[in-house]
Order: structure tokens, then sequence, then C-alpha cells
């Protein structure tokens, strides 16, 4: 049910597109996707993100886990059911979200305890928790747990965060294959062929790279994963700090170590800057917050660069929010008008920034694509800079 395919390389940069078959349709990469934390992308519905060009959305574990509750979720029907999309989903497994509450968790080899943001409550992810949540949430692609060292970081603490995530990620792929529940003459099927806890919907589990950045220590992290062996392989850790020249040089080193028959997911990276060169090292599938969140506050991504549109100067500017969009926003409002949106407290100001924003994210990575197909890809990333 899951497979993917070079469709063509550029021979100047590495860049390539692809298709990623998966039970809710083929996926056309490189690509963006945008984050559904909580089973919607904000401030968007599910046909304005079929228009914009949406293939796959995010939900997130942790806070799935939380509110509603996986089983609510798995009586619904799974997410696609839930939340009304038949596309692709993937979920992360909450191990960014635990990591990064500081001061509500405690590490041990077994897991993670942490206590609930929203009241307080204990509670324990172990990897087969995690794995097992996702299962009944019922995504196509979802993710190990891992252990995402902070930026900056001692070479001995991210060390540690490797020697973790690739214990948890071999505990993590046993769990999602469910052999340590199998019996003689158990005929149940894996979990990569329907799933363990019964949903009919298959799933293909990524493992997850880490080291910071240190060139050694993340490919030794993705050797030790490839023994392993997974659907796909993401790169954790990086945007959390580290500059964009940091970004790049593990890029650098690390993309050629990974299955060239398998997508590559950069996680948690949408400023467009990092989209075109991650594209350009070979990077297949993007995520990020950035676009809405921007958008909920005024914020506009443009092929000029970023703009405040709350800014006084829009005032009397009839022009379109970007002249190179072909959103339905760009396509029929003003940055005068949705100036005036924020001015009176319109939950449309922040509806049409978002539904701009991610449009320019999936084309901007769409044009990638096509140009990589084009052979034009070199031309394509010059005319971005």
């Amino acid at each position: 049910m899951f497979s993917y395919r070079t469709l063509a390389v550029c021979p100047v940069t590495g860049a390539r597109a692809g298709e990623f078959v998966t039970p809710h349709g083929v996926i056309r990469t490189p690509l963006f996707m945008p984050v559904g934390t909580q089973a919607t992308v904000k401030a968007m519905t599910p046909l304005e993100l079929e228009q914009i060009g949406a293939q796959i959305v995010l939900g997130n574990t942790y806070h799935l886990y939380l509110r509603p509750g996986e089983e609510l979720v798995a009586d619904a029907g799974g997410l696609h059911a839930f939340m009304g999309w038949q596309r692709g989903i993937l979920t992360d497994s909450g191990g960014f979200q635990v990591f990064s509450l500081a001061d509500l968790r405690r590490i041990t080899s077994d897991g993670v305890e942490f206590r609930s943001h929203i009241d307080g409550s204990a509670h324990f992810f172990s990897p087969e928790k995690s794995i097992a949540i996702q299962q009944k949430l019922g995504a196509d692609v979802i993710m190990c747990f891992d252990d995402c060292v902070p930026y900056p970081a001692d070479v001995s603490r991210v060390r540690e965060g490797v020697e973790r995530t690739v214990a948890w990620a071999r505990r993590c792929r046993n769990f999602f294959l469910d052999f340590s529940q199998r019996g003689p003459g158990d005929e149940r099927p894996l979990a990569g062929e329907g799933g363990a806890l019964g949903l009919t919907s298959p799933q293909a589990l990524f493992g997850i790279v880490q080291g910071g950045v240190h060139d050694a220590l993340r490919l030794e992290c993705a050797s030790r994963l490839r023994e392993i062996g997974f659907e796909g392989y993401a790169v954790g850790g990086l945007s959390v700090g580290e500059s964009h020249d940091e970004m790049y040089g593990v890029l650098d080193a690390l993309c050629p170590a990974l299955p060239h028959d398998k997508p590559r997911y950069l996680m948690g990276v949408g400023h467009p800057a990092n989209l075109i060169e991650g594209v350009a090292r070979g990077v297949d599938m993007f995520d990020c917050v950035l676009p809405t969140r921007n958008g909920r506050n005024g914020t506009l991504l443009t092929s000029a660069g970023r703009i405040n549109i709350k800014a006084k100067q829009y005032e009397r500017d009839f022009s379109p929010p970007d002249p190179e969009c072909d959103c339905y926003v760009c396509r029929n409002f003003t940055r005068a008008y949705i100036r005036h949106l924020y001015r009176a407290g319109e939950i449309l100001a922040a509806r049409f920034c978002s539904w701009h924003n991610l449009r320019y994210l999936i084309r901007l990575v769409e044009g990638a694509r096509d140009a990589i197909l084009a052979g034009d890809f070199p031309a394509y990333r010059a005319r971005f800079w």
C-alpha cells in the first residue's frame, strides 16, 4: 500500500521529484504539508485545503491524546472520518511536544513522564504507547517516538539523544509489527497491513534521524535506523534555533546517506528559503505551523518577502496581497481591505492571511517540483533568491 518512486533528479543539486503512494492517494513530492494540530488546520476548511492544493495534513499525537482522546477518534472511524478529510494524514509521535515541556516532564529509559498543559494531570508516553495512540488515530503515516534534543546542547547530550532515539525506534518498529503479541496460529494482521488494533487502513512508519548539528552523529543515527528499516525517514531536531547554514550543512551530509527509494521528511520547517534549500538537497516533505501562525498575526508571505498587513502604509493600498499569487484571496481582495478587517477585529482577516500563506508555500514547492521535472531547478532556485 506504500511505495515511493523518483521521477526526476536535478543533476546539479540532487533535488528530486517523485510520487509517494498511500491508501488515500498518490502524493506528489516535493510538497509542503499544512499542520492540523488538533484535527484541524487553523482557519481552514477541508474543502479550502483541497482548493489550495494540500495533499496531506498533519495531526498532533500529544494534543489529540489529551483532547478528545484517541479512543473517541477511533470510534469515529479514525482521523479521516472524524475531520472530514479524505486525502493523506500524517501524525507526529508527540515527542517534540513532550520534550518541549521541560518543566512538566521527566525522561527515563522506558519513556517520558509528563503533565498535561491543560489540567496538570500526569501521563506517560513510551515508544509503544505513542505507536498505539497513532494506530488508533488512523493516519496514513505515523512517526517513531524520538528524543528531540534542544539547541544548543553538549555533544554528550546529543549522543544520549541518538542512543535513545535508536533504541526507541527499534521498540516502535517491533510494536508496529506486533511480533511480541503473536502466538502460535495467531493470524491477526501486522500493524502495517491493517492495524494491530483493528483499523482497516494500513499505515507507514517513519524513523526520525537525530544528532543535532553534528554530522558524524547524524550519519550514525541514519545508518542504525536503516538497519531497523522504515517506510520513510525524517530529519528531526532542526529549525530549533540553529542557523540556516547549520541546517543546510546537516542536510548536505545527511540526505545522501538516506535511502533513495524512501521519502525524506524535514520536520517543522516552513521558512520559504529553507524549503527551497531543503528541496535542493533532496528533501521530499516539509511541514510547519508558520503560515497559519503568521497569518493570525497579520504577516503575509509574498514573492517580495514578508509584509505586516496591519501597517499604516497599506491603508490605501488597493493592490493584491501578492500580485504573483493565484490564490482566492489574492485574486479577489486588496491589502487595504485585509488591513481593514484586522483593524475591525474580523475573523475573516486571519482566515484570509492563513489561506494565502498556505497557498504561497504549497505553490512555492509545487513550482520547485515542476522545475525539477522540466530540468530547470537551478534557474528556479536562482529566481527565488
